[in-house]
């Protein structure tokens, strides 16, 4: 049970301690409308492994639809890549690779139509004409009806004006067996203008987006019906260039009985943000309660609730040693504080959550970690905070991550609303792993920790990735260089808390935040090209991120 301490209003800056708000007079508060998590998840661009591919194509097939079919609208897609970077191809010599599976059947029929736009194709096949079986011989024989050339891949140079990597597919793993591996070499150290990959690049693996050994690079990459998770990891793109993911008329239910494991965040996702109310005032945008800060680290609480403010949050205020309540007040007079302990304290202590209960009992939402410490004192603080804890959901960042992972009984009080924010570092703490263990295997890594702690966690990175229990994975796939600053992560837990204190599910606070941070962090690349931008700055350009 929490210890109130006599509600008063001392620590609110000047324009909040006047006339008390509504809710404290008892009356019913009216809230932005639910951002629910499904509603916002099955509106995002799906993202399937391989295996869930296959069943797209399948299903398809099941409905009606053949797979000659698929395979000529694949092929048209792709050429519509291919004239959306060239234009003109006629003329042009486009040399095609064409390997075994279907991804070769693509290949074939792409090589028709470029002879139907007035281009010079060659085909360079990797087996006998004759043992091609299924919808690639059909349209190996139709392109050779139609006068297409066909070469053993053997006399494949690389040297012409543009060259389609139709060589292996997306069901491609392990490494390149070595004829294979020559035929990439040899394409990338050829002379050409362009290069297009069908569905991926030869040699890189869809789910890890890694050359194996060796990979085609790419100027463009046309993949089918949906993106692969390999394709949309930041590391990939040396390799697909620019990614096209292209309708091929996989008919919405067979994508609905597959399924897909991911989903992508993209910036047009910010439309789901909520909307300003009507007559709408402070406490209808939720109060967030910031739990952090300590002496030498009072910035990271700050940023985490000035964060919080520009993201629309009705109030914050920060909750942290008495000692450091100062530093942050005056760092921004809207952030309300609560001065914890004695005059001059700088450190958590158990008894401080005693000084918090009506703080906690009327807040939306809360941040835990953000410079809060690694001590003996901030650890028992944390553990009867969540052992006690409100009934609102929390954030955790930070050295809340790490005093977690070094007592794992206290996931038990974690619930499933509650949002844990990890970098690979605090992820490979939280699962008892190496930090290069969560870079190898992000996507396993996002999912084990989400299946640990029955919360939504985001695992930031290059890639970063929102898991929640039973849920997709979410992935904003941007590198942005302007986050990678001191703060940037206490900047994201505030946006986050500050969604959920507006209304939305975690998961839905979660993505939202991660793409809202991320655009903002791009709006500052044009300021700042090469860094050096702050993390009160990213806080300070999220209004303008969310266009």
């Amino acid at each position: 049970m929490f210890f109130n301490r006599k509600k008063t209003h001392e620590d609110e800056p000047a324009g909040l301690s006047g006339k008390r708000n509504a809710e404290e007079a008892g009356a019913k508060v009216k809230r932005q409308p639910r951002i629910f998590a499904r509603d916002l998840v099955t509106g995002l661009e799906p993202v399937t492994t391989v295996q869930e591919m296959r069943q797209w194509d399948a299903f398809a097939v099941e409905l009606g639809l053949s797979g000659f079919a698929l395979m000529e609208s694949a092929a048209q897609g792709a050429l519509r890549v291919l004239l959306s970077h060239v234009p003109d191809v006629r003329g042009k010599v486009c040399h095609l690779l064409m390997g075994a599976g279907n991804n070769g059947g693509d290949a074939a029929c792409l090589s028709r139509q470029l002879l139907d736009h007035g281009a010079c194709p060659v085909v360079f096949h990797t087996k006998a004409l004759d043992t091609y079986s299924g919808d690639a011989a059909q349209h190996l024989a139709l392109a050779r009806a139609c006068g297409v050339e066909f070469r053993p891949a053997e006399e494949f140079d690389g040297h012409c004006d543009i060259l389609v990597d139709g060589l292996l597919g997306t069901g491609f793993s392990g490494e390149l067996r070595e004829d294979a591996l020559e035929l990439v070499q040899r394409a990338n150290k050829g002379r050409q203008s362009f290069t297009l990959a069908l569905d991926i690049p030869s040699g890189l693996d869809a789910t890890s987006g890694r050359p194996c050994p060796k990979a085609i690079v790419a100027n463009a990459t046309a993949t089918f019906a949906a993106a692969k998770p390999g394709l949309i990891l930041p590391w990939a793109r040396a390799f697909t260039g620019k990614l096209h993911t292209v309708y091929i008329g996989t008919p919405k239910k067979a994508q609905d009985r597959a399924g897909a494991s991911f989903r992508l965040l993209q910036k047009k996702d910010l439309a789901c943000l909520p909307k300003p109310l009507p007559c709408g005032y402070k406490n209808a945008y939720g109060h967030v309660v910031v739990v952090g800060g300590a002496h030498g680290m009072s910035g990271a609480a700050h940023v985490a609730a000035r964060a919080a403010l520009r993201a629309g949050a009705g109030l914050v205020t920060c909750a942290c040693p008495a000692l450091d309540a100062r530093d942050v007040r005056l760092s921004m007079p809207e952030i309300m504080t609560r001065a914890l302990g004695e005059s001059g304290e700088d450190e958590w202590k158990k008894r401080s959550l005693g000084e918090m209960g009506d703080l906690l009992a009327r807040c939306t939402s809360l941040v835990v970690g953000p410079g809060m410490g690694r001590g003996r004192d901030s650890a028992d603080f944390l553990q009867a905070l969540l052992c006690e804890r409100p009934s609102c959901p929390m954030v955790l960042d930070a050295d809340a991550l790490m005093l977690l992972s070094a007592n794992p009984k206290l996931f038990a009080h974690l619930e499933k609303d509650d949002v844990l924010t990890p970098h690979p570092g605090e992820a490979a703490a939280l699962l008892g792993r190496k930090t290069e263990d969560i870079a190898q295997d992000p996507f396993g890594a996002v999912e084990a920790l989400a299946a640990l702690t029955g919360c939504t966690v985001v695992l930031k990175g290059a890639a970063t990735l929102v898991r929640a229990p039973n849920s997709p994975t979410l992935v904003y796939p941007n590198d942005i260089c302007q986050l990678s600053v001191g703060g940037s992560g206490d900047c994201l837990a505030g946006v986050v808390a500050s969604l959920m204190g507006q209304s939305a599910e975690s998961i839905a606070a979660a993505a939202l935040g991660v793409v809202w941070h991320g655009e903002a962090g791009l709006n500052l690349a044009e300021k700042y090209p090469n860094r050096g931008n702050l993390a009160s700055e990213i806080a300070d350009a999220l209004p303008e991120a969310r266009g």
